[in-house]
């Protein structure tokens, strides 16, 4: 009997001991959790820091005299090559099945001195040869990728017939859609 009092006795202490030795590893595995959570905390919070930096360097990538500068040369680029922009056309085409339409947008590239103010005062000139050459055209003439340069090129050559203080280098359209 004494053996097993001493051997409960030392189990108990074993018990004892186990217990302390697990009361520590409680409050650590809660320290670890919480430095866990306060670290996934603090990097969130980085991303969206650094998220909204990006952002404003996208808006401003340089600084306010950089960005006075750019802007000054971009106006000076833009001033060099001119470009004005026609109300959109709602145009018929001929065609032999009916009439087919189309709605187009588009913005002349122009060089020479004054030539800006010169088309603006013959728009209604410019529009008028426009829809002159588009109105005579069928749908198969126009609706390729050649058929579009043609007209291009028959648009800039008529309208540079009558303009005296520059040319139009180019003709983009910004929108070209069919309808029937």
């Amino acid at each position: 009997m004494a053996r097993n009092n001493a051997a409960k006795k030392e189990a108990a202490n074993d018990s004892n001991e186990n217990v302390v030795v697990d009361k520590p590893k409680k409050p650590i595995l809660l320290i670890l959790l919480v430095i866990v959570n306060m670290l996934a905390v603090i990097g969130v919070g980085a991303i969206v820091y650094l998220g909204q930096q990006k952002k404003e360097a996208k808006e401003s990538p340089l600084g306010e005299s950089e960005n006075l500068k750019l802007k000054e040369i971009v106006s000076k680029e833009k001033a060099k090559a001119k470009v004005i922009s026609l109300d959109t056309f709602l145009i018929n085409l001929i065609g032999d099945r009916g009439r087919k339409l189309v709605k187009v947008n588009m913005e002349l590239e122009l060089s020479g001195d004054g030539i800006l103010d010169e088309v603006t005062k013959l728009k209604p000139r410019v529009r008028d040869m426009i829809i002159t050459i588009i109105s005579s055209k069928v749908y198969k003439d126009i609706s390729t990728k050649d058929g579009k340069e043609n007209l291009r090129n028959e648009i800039k050559d008529q309208i540079n017939l009558f303009l005296t203080k520059g040319k139009i280098d180019k003709v983009f359209f910004t929108q070209f859609v069919y309808g029937g």
